[in-house]
């Protein structure tokens, strides 16, 4: 029991928050690296240092985006301008790519050191979809993602993996327009509507929302009021982790 409507008949899966902890890594990477870039900018500058707020900076303007469009989010909200730079440029460049190339660099190092935790209910909810013949697809904004996937073993169950390698070279907007989602069902050969999208992000949410989707499951991993700002992006139904989908389907609440 997979607790979805019976017109939905394929996975959509954001990797980071949903399928793998890595989320929690992404979200320190940021900090470290915009903190670090703030006090720097505040001594040039003479305004401030107000740190990167991960309860707020992160889920507003960062979670679920390319690192890039990140990046000018939050200097956007910040008042901030910087040059744009190349994909090319050093991590200790002041440009836009080059605090993204700098975050990237924090992301692989905590990976190396740490490794990566998956989510159980997550893992059991995949091979229950895997064992049902249902297509799946990972839709993801990292370019790290098949390494992720490599490393807890779970791109054996995909069909596709729509990821931030492929987004670039597809020229598809990143979340939260609804392109690379888009790019998930047609390599699963659905339509959207006969796909579910599996988020944690608010960008994703409203990615999945935009695209007409057929169900948007928003996945709470955070708490602090995250479940209703999830609600408002566009989820259908908002878990505290995939497991609640199907003991939800169990007790006769889910079609499927």
């Amino acid at each position: 029991m997979l607790g979805l409507p019976d017109h939905v008949g394929s996975c959509l899966f954001d990797l980071d928050g949903v399928l793998t902890n890595t989320a929690t890594v992404h979200a320190a990477a940021w900090k470290e690296m915009f903190d670090e870039f703030l006090e720097n900018w505040a001594s040039r500058s003479g305004d401030p240092f107000v740190p990167f707020d991960l309860d707020h900076d992160y889920g507003e303007h960062v979670d679920g985006r390319p690192r890039v469009d990140g990046v000018r989010a939050f200097l956007d909200s910040r008042h901030i301008r910087l040059p744009e730079g190349t994909a090319d440029d050093p991590p200790s460049a002041l440009t836009i790519h080059a605090l993204a190339n700098r975050k990237n660099y924090l992301v692989q190092q905590r990976i190396q050191a740490d490794g990566v935790e998956v989510y159980p209910g997550s893992v059991a909810y995949l091979q229950e979809v895997v064992a049902r013949g249902i297509p799946r697809a990972v839709v993801s904004a990292s370019a790290n993602c098949r390494a992720v996937l490599r490393a807890v073993d779970l791109e054996r169950f995909m069909d596709a993996i729509i990821d931030g390698t492929v987004a670039e070279h597809d020229h598809l907007a990143g979340k939260p327009a609804p392109d690379t989602f888009l790019a998930g069902a047609r390599a699963l050969g659905v339509t959207p509507e006969r796909a579910a999208v599996f988020e944690d992000a608010l960008a994703g949410v409203e990615a999945g929302r935009a695209g007409g989707f057929g169900f948007v499951v928003g996945v709470d991993r955070v708490g602090s009021g995250h479940a209703e700002a999830l609600r408002a992006y566009g989820a259908d139904v908002v878990v505290r982790d995939l497991s609640e989908l199907r003991e939800a389907a169990a007790r006769g609440r889910g079609q499927a």
